[in-house]
């Protein structure tokens, strides 16, 4: 198969994961908050949090299963993730019958680790998350299974294009898209999508002041092979930068900006306080970064923004959203 991220390839891989994946809402939010960052605009959240496995990863996961070569359908496979990817694979791989063996730090939050195992996956937990793509890569060769990467290659961003088919196609005339960032597979494939839907919109993306690989690869002109990560949104931590996903970010990313913590722990209060949605960090960033870098930059859009995951526990939840309401609210 020769994959692409052509809009037709997209719509393809839609239908291919359709079965296994939700088509998740999209919520026109009206409210003080709302005119008070965008004025008389639009904003338009893309509630995939609601997504099978509490996030936007099963996507990508699911397409890379089903779209391995004639020689691979009974394989097994492998992966590396702060938790969320993790998941992503542990789900595909029960739902399609093949066997999961994930690698995680052993200072990942219990409830993710947990909710692999419950998904049948095997979770190796290494001391440092450096050594999470070597013990992957290991596990891979030893034990012939597939590698399913958190964020590179054709087939994960065709999986995260169909989030953007979805939002591209369900609302039209949009100005912007603004998408949170980590390793760049969820922008990657969004803005390819949107933009294939809809040229002219903006692509804005999100990263965390303590995890700004993406901004800094970007203005280098290369991926960075090593990223140093500071942030309570693990699940935006990339540690690197890879050349595929980085080209595609460079075609369709417009622009980046940066959030802090505190800021983050304030929109996951705002969240829950407005909206009633229980977030992790990097599922309320796009609310940070209306909150801050970009509030009355987009007056008057039409802006959709996707809440893109919502695996927490309670506890660590809590002490994050007091700390948000302490912050500002």
């Amino acid at each position: 198969m020769n994959a692409t991220l052509d809009l037709e390839d997209i719509r393809a891989t839609a239908r291919r994961i359709q079965p296994y994946v939700s088509r998740t809402p999209i919520f026109y939010w009206q409210d003080p908050w709302t005119h008070d960052r965008i004025g008389d605009g639009e904003l338009h959240l893309k509630l995939e949090f609601l997504q099978k496995t509490g996030s936007f990863k099963a996507r990508g996961a699911i397409n890379n299963i089903l779209t391995r070569s004639e020689a691979e359908p009974n394989k097994g496979v492998t992966a590396v993730s702060a938790g969320n990817h993790a998941i992503a694979v542990a789900y595909a791989a029960q739902v399609l019958g093949i066997s999961a063996k994930v690698v995680m730090h052993k200072g990942a939050n219990p409830a993710r680790v947990s909710k692999c195992r419950a998904f049948g996956a095997e979770v190796v937990l290494v001391d440092d998350m450096s050594l999470g793509f070597p013990t992957m890569e290991k596990i891979a060769s030893e034990e012939n299974r597939s590698i399913i990467h958190p964020f590179e290659g054709i087939r994960t961003m065709q999986g995260t294009a169909t989030l953007g088919l979805e939002i591209a196609e369900s609302v039209a005339e949009l100005d912007t898209v603004i998408v949170a960032v980590g390793g760049g597979g969820l922008i990657s494939g969004v803005g390819s999508a949107v933009k294939a839907v809809q040229p002219s919109v903006r692509v804005i993306g999100v990263e965390p002041v303590g995890a700004a690989g993406m901004s800094e690869s970007l203005k280098l002109g290369k991926p960075l092979e090593k990223v140093s990560v500071d942030t309570i949104a693990d699940s935006m931590g990339a540690p690197l930068h890879c050349p595929e996903s980085f080209a595609v970010c460079q075609k369709v990313v417009d622009e980046i900006v940066l959030v802090d913590d505190d800021a983050l722990c304030q929109s996951m209060a705002v969240a829950f306080d407005s909206l009633k949605f229980t977030l992790e960090a990097a599922g309320a960033a796009v609310l940070a970064a209306l909150a801050g870098p970009l509030k009355g930059q987009l007056t008057g859009q039409r802006v959709a923004a996707i809440l893109c995951g919502s695996n927490i526990d309670e506890a660590t939840w809590l002490d994050l959203v007091d700390r948000g309401r302490q912050y500002g609210l």
